[in-house]
């Protein structure tokens, strides 16, 4: 044998080789997409406006400390509507120096200015606006995603769709009820410290000051595992937030057994600020609050310089991780709610895998006997390139971790037929040499030459069309898009390459052939 072949020959084994490495169960197995195995299937709507909301209250705050430290007394700096804050300064005098002020902030504009009443409105760019809303879907896309990556779902889809909404399935889950509450955590954590000098009796009879607020504490009893509410007065600034945090971990709760707490550690700014703050308050009652909803109140004894606390709150364990896992992904920008909801049973992903194993393997079985009957010894050689196409597919989905829907199913269907479709474009472009009195082995070498162009041509195109499905569709869009590309690549290899070693085996490498079976 020659050697060019016995090159070839090996490379084949190789190959052949490391299919069968990737598809032997303990290494990597081909994922399930959520139609094959059941899982849950949400439409979030986000609240866009919350976040420009909270972000005009956040600039009317950074506004009214800015004319403080330039000596401008404010009567009133309020928001007033979505991305307008209303400013009355105490003397008309100052007008000039609040001005000043405000042309600090680019993003907004000055208008509806009364100057003889010191009067004016500060109301945020409708670029920024724009921008803002575009900010809070695709951040909410991001800390989604990372939820979801640390609540350890194989191959989640997670992709916006549209202006305000975000598509997730989650393939294999569960517990739709608690990746529904992880997922839609808006996760905002907040240190604030108690209103010890209004009571709470006070405060539900409406002597609430305008800097407080009511908040309530979620209290379980052991033993009865009846559930109340108790209110505190708390102050409505926040001295700390969750955005300074590193790491959160879960916990026994140690004066509590059989309950479970979370861990928190600050970055250097966040630890400094948690220092100062506890240094400045010692005897005070410091409120960790999550979404609105006062976790615990403890009453600080001393400066805690290391930057490290913790949660508690009567926490089970999945509650407690859950918990530890929105707090590292970081807070939501903006509120979200479930707009569509469809839980997937494994039954049917089941039933989908038989229909779909059936359809692939009776389309195999209909092409292979066909290629037998039509081109003899060489459709033999042809449904052995075939074989291997398939093995090289699976295996190469295997090895990438590649997620197999039900339409994936589909687009290895189309493979086969287009693997065959190739070794047919071959077989009569032989023919044809044949026909006009070539030999064998002329007749082979010219047949795959001719065909190379064609077959290079058609599986280019199918192959960039699949990859502007997967770049541009969602969900089984993309598994069609992935088992197809793949699927054409691999076809390329056994439909030319392989195909043409075996004739070569066949009938190159003899030295006397008279004809060929085809």
């Amino acid at each position: 044998m020659p050697r060019r072949l016995w090159f070839r020959v090996g490379l084949v084994a190789v190959v052949v080789a490391i299919s069968l490495w990737y598809l032997y169960p303990p290494k990597k197995r081909i994922n399930l997409g959520l139609d094959l195995q059941g899982g849950i299937h949400l439409v979030l709507g986000v609240d866009a406006d919350k976040y420009v909301a909270s972000q005009t209250e956040r600039a009317a705050e950074d506004f009214k400390n800015g004319l403080e430290r330039k000596g401008v007394g404010v009567k009133k700096v309020a928001r007033e509507s979505l991305a307008q804050t209303a400013v009355e300064l105490a003397s008309p005098s100052n007008w000039n120096d609040a001005l000043t002020v405000a042309a600090e902030f680019s993003t907004f504009e000055v208008t509806d200015r009364d100057e003889k009443a010191g009067r004016f409105t500060l109301a945020m760019r409708e670029r920024q606006v724009s921008q803002l809303r575009d900010d809070a879907v695709r951040q909410g896309v991001e800390t989604i995603r990372n939820r979801v990556d640390q609540f350890g779902v194989a191959e989640p889809t997670i992709t916006r769709q549209g202006s305000d909404r975000i598509l997730i399935q989650l393939p294999g889950v569960q517990d739709p009820e608690r990746a529904k509450a992880l997922i839609g955590k808006t996760a905002l954590l907040e240190f604030k410290l108690l209103d010890e000098q209004t009571s709470v009796e006070q405060a539900q009879a409406g002597r609430l000051p305008e800097t407080s607020e009511i908040l309530s504490q979620r209290v379980v009893d052991k033993e009865t595992k009846a559930e109340r509410k108790v209110p505190y007065v708390v102050q409505k600034r926040t001295l700390l937030t969750g955005a300074e945090l590193t790491r959160a971990e879960v916990q026994a709760d140690p004066n509590s057994p059989g309950n479970w707490q979370v861990a928190i550690e600050f970055t250097a700014t966040g630890a400094r600020i948690f220092g100062d703050v506890t240094e400045q308050n010692v005897g005070r009652r410091l409120a960790i609050i999550l979404d609105g909803n006062l976790y615990s109140a403890p009453r600080i004894n001393e400066r805690i310089p290391g930057g490290r606390a913790v949660i508690t709150g009567q926490f089970s364990v999945n509650e407690a991780r859950d918990l530890a896992i929105v707090l590292r992904a970081g807070a939501l920008p903006a509120p979200v709610t479930i707009l569509e909801e469809r839980t997937v049973g494994p039954s049917l992903g089941a039933d989908s895998i038989r229909k779909g194993m059936i359809a692939i393997l009776g389309s195999a079985a209909a092409v292979v006997v066909f290629m037998l009957l039509y081109y003899r010894l060489s459709g033999l050689i042809a449904d052995v390139a075939l074989v291997l196409n398939l093995m090289i597919l699976l295996a190469a989905m295997a090895a990438f971790g590649a997620t197999l829907t039900l339409p994936g199913i589909a687009g290895i269907a189309l493979t086969i037929g287009m693997a065959v479709d190739t070794n047919i474009l071959i077989f009569e472009r032989i023919r044809e040499e044949l026909r006009v009195g070539k030999s064998p082995r002329s007749a082979i070498e010219a047949g795959f030459h001719r065909a190379l162009r064609t077959i290079i041509d058609t599986h280019l195109t199918v192959m960039v069309t699949a990859a502007i499905l997967y770049n541009f569709g969602t969900g089984p869009v993309k598994g069609f898009a992935v088992s197809l590309f793949v699927g054409l690549a691999a076809s390329l290899f056994t439909a030319y390459f392989f195909t043409r070693l075996l004739f070569d085996l066949v009938y190159v490498s003899r030295r006397k052939v008279s004809a060929i079976s085809i």
